[in-house]
């Protein structure tokens, strides 16, 4: 319901903003050290040698920084950079009419690269290997395989569930980067930058309230940020201080550890509900009406990270820890890790 009533011109405005506090260039790029020191080698090795960057798999939580690396690899390498994403790619077609149009050492950019349709997939195999496509022209005994060659590209794929990709597909990816959650010094400095962008005002206290509750995850902080410079206009004297950016957050709903609702209600429905676990994704989402998709991808990743859940082979099993940030009693015997 709320979708419908916001107005384009806002949605615009959030994506803008987005837009606006992504880095341009791997100096501009902060955390991700490792990573960011891969990726200058492979750049200027490909630079000087007048190729097409190998193609490029990021894995990792969303938010992390995955599709801006791909603009800043196209930036960096002075070329252009076709964006799509594995559900929005259909029929064959329309992958053929793609990559048909990239010019010589030019990207390909594909989010959610583990949800790419068959057919698509393996066309994509040939263009990655050989550089060329293969259709199939006309029907039953008349159909004949027509070879087209591309022009030298690159493919940089991004995924959220590593484990769902094809090997096929994994193996045609001469680099493969993991991106990990950030650390809180880190994440100081991208709500510091944003707020420079932002033209926001913010004392260091404030930032590091922000930053301690952005799960070490760029997108979590900007949004934090956006919606505690709104608090500190209206209800303060637009300067975001530690008392403003924790009441801010507090009517957010927003933790000291940067768990939310929606993380506090899997944490609460294993222990309540199943007793600390073991209990199934598929169960968990059913009781707390989300999609078991949404939690695998975006709240569970984080909830490990911070050693409140584990997987077992039997389902999700809530840990001593979880126990103790909730405040509630936990009894010797209950399923933990410790």
């Amino acid at each position: 319901m709320l979708e419908r009533t916001v107005s384009p011109k806002l949605k615009a405005d959030e994506v803008a903003v987005e837009v606006l506090l992504r880095p341009k260039t791997l100096q501009e790029f902060i955390g991700q050290e490792r990573v960011k020191e891969n990726i200058k080698i492979l750049l200027e090795a490909a630079q000087g040698r007048g190729e097409a960057v190998e193609h490029v798999l990021f894995c990792g939580p969303p938010g992390l920084g995955k599709t801006t690396l791909a603009n800043i690899i196209a930036h960096e390498m002075g070329v252009k950079i076709t964006v799509t994403s594995g559900p929005a790619v259909e029929r064959v077609r329309d992958f053929a009419a793609i990559v048909s149009r990239l010019n010589e050492r030019d990207i390909l950019f594909i989010d959610e690269a583990h949800r790419l349709p068959r057919p698509v997939e393996e066309m994509l195999y040939p263009a990655m290997e050989e550089r060329c496509l293969d259709i199939i022209m006309g029907k039953g005994l008349k159909a004949h395989t027509l070879r087209l060659r591309l022009k030298p590209f690159t493919v940089i794929g991004a995924t959220t569930r590593m484990a769902l990709m094809t090997s096929p597909l994994r193996a045609r990816f001469g680099v493969l980067y993991r991106l990990g959650f950030y650390n809180i010094s880190a994440m100081e400095q991208i709500v510091r930058r944003s707020a420079k962008i932002l033209g926001v005002e913010i004392e260091e206290r404030g930032c590091q309230e922000i930053a301690r509750r952005g799960r070490g995850t760029p997108r979590v902080a900007n949004r934090l940020l956006r919606r505690v410079r709104d608090y500190a206009q209206v209800r303060a004297d637009g300067v975001i201080t530690a008392e403003v950016a924790r009441q801010a957050l507090k009517l957010l709903e927003v933790d000291s550890l940067g768990l939310d609702e929606v993380d506090r209600k899997i944490i609460e429905t294993i222990i309540h509900k199943f007793n600390g676990g073991p209990v199934g994704i598929d169960t968990i989402a059913a009781s707390i009406s989300e999609e078991a998709d949404t939690i695998m991808d975006v709240y569970e990743p984080y909830l490990l990270q911070l050693g409140f859940i584990d997987r077992t082979p039997r389902g999700r099993v809530a840990t001593k820890l979880a126990y103790e940030h909730l405040g509630l009693p936990y009894e010797e015997g209950q399923p933990t890790l410790f």
